[in-house]
């Protein structure tokens, strides 16, 4: 266990090392790069103290949480979204400090292009440390020796999670239960009862223990958690609920009980939430203030012009926890009574003649950026549904009410997977709620960037399915 926490440490100093290399690189670089007139005079003439505080700052923002690139099964997303949010913190930091140190007047310009530059160097660098770590274990270096207690469901999954991927580094010697197993993989050696595991413990060099046994087992287990705790040696109880909860599940402790939670959104968390929060608030402000007032004038005037009624339709969508609100789009339809009830279909009668380009391109959805700046919707989240359609399928569709856990969005990961357009049959609205449910259990914010290029690249193509 000490070689273990040592080589963790060592790969958290080469990381934070490296990270303080380019952040002192990119602020040089790009300071040099500004003249004294964008600066300002104070701002030009403190690099070494700004440069103490640079370095502070980080050291305070990321040295206890920043770094994730010593655990084993670590995905790039997590490192990328690592990255971001402790590059934004350290942003609102470092930004706040020197305006109350009085720098003098400080340029935005300088800031836009010194942390975009370092969020952008500070990515590649990471991913590149993450592959040569895992090139390093792969030929077997910093490897873990594992031994399983127990062969039920969630110990053969559990195997396979660690041995699947070589380059996690564990290697799993052999497993302990009542009797040999055929589930395991001939390569996993049976290595005697439970009974017998502080016995091999004693000989044998072995740093992880993953045990699958029930309370009846308690006799076995307690020596095994007192040896490894006498010995340094990592031990983990492994609870088996796979046989009726076969998904995500977080551990969480309600005074010294542990409970294990079946879902636990990413977007629960706070930072999450601020950093989406902020995306949609500068992305909508950017468009609405840019692109949607020449939108605006070109199809207002054009549903004007090929049918009588307002330029906007508005209908009450049921949003997150449930509460309905305002939806707004550019009006596509004739004004009917069965706007709150029916579906569009692909041949709708109540269609106007601009309705089919303006849903075909999705220009019929932009003015719902207007919900997104209110904070009622997100640019990416589960598409609202009508009130009726909510009611009606919440009877209909099991955990279908989950996707109200998260804000709707104006395109989300069902509509750039297949599931848009008319739900002529149950098993399609199944399906968008499947990956509904996937996305906020999921959520990153590159891959809210990733649904956004993707529904741009299928607007310009034009979809079939939007009609």
């Amino acid at each position: 266990m000490k070689q273990v926490l040592r080589f963790n440490k060592v790969i958290k100093s080469i990381i934070i090392t490296g990270d303080l290399c380019i952040l002192n690189a990119v602020f040089i670089t790009v300071y040099h790069m500004m003249n004294t007139t964008t600066l300002g005079i104070t701002f030009a003439n403190s690099l070494p103290q700004l440069s103490v505080l640079l370095n502070l700052v980080y050291l305070l923002c990321n040295y206890s949480k920043g770094v994730v690139l010593h655990r084993r099964l670590v995905r790039p997303d997590h490192i990328i979204m690592r990255a971001v949010r402790n590059t934004f913190f350290h942003a609102v930091v470092f930004i706040s400090l020197i305006s109350l140190a009085d720098f003098g007047n400080l340029s935005a310009r300088f800031f836009i292009l010194f942390y975009s530059c370092f969020l952008i160097t500070l990515i590649v660098y990471r991913l590149l440390f993450r592959h040569l770590l895992k090139a390093y274990r792969r030929r077997g270096g910093n490897s873990r020796t594992v031994i399983l207690v127990g062969s039920g469901e969630n110990m053969i999954e559990l195997h396979h999670e660690l041995t699947d991927d070589p380059t996690s580094g564990f290697n799993v010697v052999g497993y302990f239960a009542d009797t040999y197993s055929t589930h395991y993989p001939d390569t996993c050696r049976y290595l005697g009862q439970p009974s017998e595991v502080v016995s091999y413990l004693e000989h044998n060099n072995i740093e992880h223990v993953y045990c699958g046994l029930t309370s009846s087992h308690s006799k076995e287990i307690v020596p095994i958690i007192n040896y490894c705790e006498n010995h340094l040696i990592h031990f983990y109880s492994v609870p088996n609920v796979r046989n009726y909860l076969k998904r995500r599940m977080h551990l969480e402790l309600i005074g010294n009980v542990p409970v294990l939670y079946i879902r636990r959104e990413p977007l629960a968390q706070p930072e999450n939430r601020l950093i989406k929060r902020l995306f949609d608030i500068v992305f909508s402000l950017l468009f609405l203030c840019t692109v949607f007032p020449v939108i605006y004038i070109i199809i207002g005037a054009a549903i004007k012009i090929t049918s009588p009624g307002p330029i906007f339709f508005k209908q009450k969508r049921s949003g997150e926890e449930g509460k309905d609100f305002w939806c707004y789009k550019f009006r596509s339809m004739r004004v009917n009574k069965d706007s709150d009830k029916v579906q569009a279909t692909q041949n709708d009668p109540r269609k106007t003649r601009l309705g089919n380009f303006i849903r075909k391109t999705s220009i019929d959805e932009l003015p719902q950026f207007i919900n997104v700046l209110l904070g009622d919707m997100s640019v990416v989240g589960p598409r609202p549904h009508m009130l009726k359609h909510t009611e009606e399928y919440s009877k209909l569709i099991d955990k279908y009410m989950v996707r109200h856990l998260v804000k709707p969005g104006i395109t989300g990961w069902a509509q750039v997977t297949s599931f848009r357009g008319e739900t002529k049959e149950l098993w399609q609205m199944e399906g968008r709620v499947e990956r509904d449910i996937w996305y906020l259990e999921h959520w990153t914010f590159m891959l809210d960037l990733y649904i956004i290029y993707k529904t741009v690249r299928n607007a310009i193509r034009g979809e079939k399915e939007a009609y």
